[in-house]
């Protein structure tokens, strides 16, 4: 461990280099030369044994070992870069974060007014997307997700529950009847979240799965709320988002006749168990936005509150 010690200049080149894809920008980062940087990043890889980075003149790629590398080193220098926060309170510097496009509507006003405003030392970096950025090689302070997360050498705070609906507009469901059953769901029109590679599934509890066909497939919940309101597809959705709509008779919730899954929402972070000051106030000001908004958006558990 001594000896890895000493390579604190390679670690750093190398998770920069990770992170922007190249040694001339880690070099620009870091205040040094591409050359230096490529050395240091040598001298690590003898150090450990391993290659980490595949070269070439068009791109500079992680290899397998390079990549877990990535994920045990960068946690580690990132929470020492932040070690300093133990010590001030204050909220300064820059903070990354990503939220899923259908949680920012409720949770942007709160972030400027209570996070932006009252620091103003603090610079924001706000990502909208409902994409799985990458934390550590896009370099984000935190990620909040909706959904299972796959095992990780990544930390993650659960912020809230968030309950589940398949919905569809009262026209769709007059022209194509309703859904009774999961086998109804996997032939009725669906607009779909769609992202990358990976297919449409509904999973539910009992472990069945419905895999429907699409009208229209979208990587954003905000662009599938809007399919079905229009009457193009059912969606599947989280219910806040659609609990007015339901209300007021604008989407109508389908129960196939087996409960749906409440999917976590978390903050993923890299900095292991100590996430610096801002991060933390971030997340408790989220949870507490969200329990509000959530809270109000089910009329079960307000009547049961």
């Amino acid at each position: 461990m001594r000896d890895l010690l000493e390579e604190t200049p390679g670690l750093l080149a190398f998770v920069k280099a990770a992170e922007s894809g190249s040694f001339t920008s880690a070099a620009k980062l870091l205040g040094t030369t591409p050359s230096a940087a490529s050395r240091s990043i040598s001298r690590l890889e003898k150090q450990i044994g391993a290659r980490l980075f595949l070269r070439s003149t068009r791109a500079l790629t992680l290899t397998p070992d390079g990549h877990l590398f990535l994920e045990r080193v960068a946690p580690l220098l990132k929470e020492l870069a932040h070690a300093g926060d133990v010590l001030s309170r204050g909220i300064s510097g820059r903070l990354k974060i990503s939220f899923p496009n259908e949680l920012a509507a409720v949770l942007i006003d709160a972030v400027i007014e209570k996070v932006a405003k009252p620091n103003p030392e603090l610079r924001l970096e706000i990502g909208i997307s409902d994409r799985f950025v990458d934390v550590i090689r896009e370099d984000y302070d935190v990620v909040f997700r909706v959904g299972r997360l796959p095992s990780s050498e990544l930390s993650a705070r659960k912020i809230a529950d968030m309950e589940m609906v398949i919905v569809a507009s009262p026209e769709l469901l007059a022209s194509r009847g309703h859904p009774r059953t999961v086998a109804d769901l996997s032939s009725f029109p669906f607009a779909r979240y769609v992202s990358g590679a990976n297919g449409f599934q509904i999973a539910f509890e009992d472990g069945s799965i419905a895999a429907p066909p699409g009208v229209i497939d979208c990587d954003s919940g905000f662009g599938l709320h809007r399919a079905a309101l229009h009457g193009i597809g059912a969606a599947y959705l989280m219910r806040y988002i659609v609990s007015d709509d339901i209300e007021w008779g604008r989407l109508v919730a389908i129960y196939p006749g087996v409960d749906l899954p409440v999917l976590p929402l978390s903050a993923v972070h890299a900095f292991g168990l100590h996430p610096p000051h801002k991060v933390v106030a971030l997340c408790d000001l989220v949870e507490g936005v969200l329990r509000g908004a959530v809270l109000e958006g089910n009329p079960d558990k307000r009547r049961r509150g």
